[in-house]
């Protein structure tokens, strides 16, 4: 069988592995010149920006991936765990580190507050436990209702335990009294593009996931591992081709016959996996409104303004992950769900180089950093860059405006120009709302033989999410049929 993969963002690059490792005869075409979608660097004067993911965790799901292909993720990346793995500064001034270590994080939250210690080992026990109950049903194949996640289960009790009929704000505030670890766990929301004070607490599943796993680095950046996959994907067949945009999913009689290319081409196929924002996918390449109004109907994920400078010199107690929290957290996501940007808001601060010096010049500092914004938000983009640097300083980060050699600002207007994504949405469809997860995008599509991968679908955005989208699909679409001897 034939298949056609559209966008080579990483859930399409390893659905492209999965199929052809299956038999398959598997051709991407990605519309931009390169490949790896959302997974993206930037480079320039001796510095290195990762620009989309920049934290790896759950490594053993690309293992799995590439074991597909004949290799090991160890023998192709030196991967190294980081410790601390992330560092937070609050409004108060106070700080905390999270080691990777449950026994020495409790032990820091106990200096910072009595009794957080062991707050902390009884919630990361919770937090354990909705973990495995969503590996085994949420991320184990199709969402198409609540009827396939009731399926999975194994008791009416894990409905309960996955702890989906409450918030993660709401989980916090039962679990700590000091309104700073409320806020801290409130941050896991942002990791898909969701706030706390509406999305569920089933995302308190992630710091176990951190704790336990590991927060992981892929010495010479995020794009090592993105050369990884293509190299992958070379060594089993996938045929990839860049700056080709495919303009339309042809179908007749309710099946697909393969795609059409902007310069008129029409590659046939069997079936197509769209690696594209599901809004994009049923408005454009194969309109269906019903599917699309249902999308409509779904929050986007935030976006982000995401500045990366090249810092002449070092700051002094700086760690690869930081995040210097706003002083108002709930005025932060009103603000964020009204449209608009709050007064003070949270910074995040990627400083790679911290870890691998290959990543700017001896001596410098490659920041990145990322601000949360609505989606659609219009920003200039020279303004939006002083602003950030300043909402650095007023949480009391470092000034890093004399020292920049240069700055390269991305806008919300960019990233939805460069990945077609809802106002620039980092994540497509956001967590919010007890259903977000049954209101996402499925990766069986109405129209047989389609399907979807990526952050727009089930299960959602991050490296992790997409990886697992690849292999839902690639089990949907089962091995190519043996030709007869």
């Amino acid at each position: 069988m034939t298949a056609v993969v559209v966008g080579a963002g990483v859930g399409g690059i390893c659905a492209a592995i999965r199929l052809a490792a299956q038999g398959h005869t598997v051709e991407v075409f990605e519309r931009n010149g390169v490949a790896g979608g959302k997974l993206a660097t930037y480079e320039r004067e001796g510095f290195t920006f990762d620009i989309g993911p920049s934290l790896l965790t759950l490594p053993q799901l690309f293992d799995d991936v590439l074991q597909l292909a004949g290799t090991r993720l160890d023998a192709e990346l030196e991967l190294l765990r980081l410790d601390p793995q992330f560092r937070y500064r609050f409004a108060d001034g106070s700080r905390v580190d999270i080691a990777d270590d449950p026994t020495r994080v409790a032990a820091a939250l106990d200096e910072l507050t009595p009794g957080a210690g062991s707050a902390w080992e009884r919630f990361l026990e919770r937090s354990g436990e909705i973990w495995s109950i969503s590996e085994r049903t949420f991320l184990a194949g199709p969402m198409t209702s609540p009827v396939d996640l009731a399926a999975r289960m194994r008791s009416p009790l894990d409905l309960v335990r996955i702890d989906g009929n409450r918030t993660l704000a709401a989980a916090a505030s039962a679990a700590f009294d000091d309104p700073r670890l409320r806020q801290l766990i409130g941050r896991y929301a942002t990791y898909s593009g969701s706030s706390p004070f509406r999305a569920p607490a089933t995302l308190a599943c992630i710091p176990f996931i951190e704790q336990h796993h590991g927060c992981w680095y892929p010495l010479g950046g995020l794009g090592a591992l993105l050369d990884v996959l293509l190299s992958a994907a070379q060594r089993v067949g996938v045929r990839l081709h860049t700056g080709r945009e495919v303009v339309e999913v042809c179908q007749r009689s309710g099946r697909v016959e393969g795609v059409r290319l902007a310069d008129g081409e029409r590659i046939a196929a069997d079936v197509v996996v769209a690696n594209v924002d599901a809004a994009h996918l049923y408005r454009d390449l194969v309109p269906r409104p019903r599917q699309l109004r249902r999308i409509d109907r779904t929050d986007p994920s935030t976006s982000g303004l995401i500045v990366c400078v090249a810092a002449r010199g070092t700051t002094p107690d700086l760690a690869h992950h930081n995040v210097w929290f706003s002083p108002d957290d709930r005025a932060e996501f009103a603000a964020l769900e009204a449209g608009r940007l709050a007064d003070d808001v949270t910074v995040y601060a990627c400083v790679s180089s911290v870890t691998d010096p290959t990543q700017a010049p001896p001596g410098d500092e490659n920041w990145f950093l990322l601000i949360n914004t609505p989606p659609g938000i219009g920003l200039d983009r020279t303004a939006a860059t002083r602003w950030a640097l300043d909402q650095l300083v007023r949480r009391g980060g470092p000034d890093l405006v004399q020292r920049a050699a240069f700055t390269h600002t991305i806008v919300p207007s960019d990233l939805a120009a460069r990945y077609r994504a809802r106002g620039g949405s980092i994540y497509g469809t956001s967590s919010n709302g007890r259903r977000a997860a049954f209101a996402r995008p499925r990766n069986v599509s109405p129209i047989e033989g389609l399907y979807l991968v990526g952050g727009s679908s089930h299960p959602g955005g991050g490296l992790p999410m997409v990886t697992t989208s690849a292999r839902i699909v690639a089990d949907e679409i089962g091995p190519a049929p043996r030709m007869p001897a």
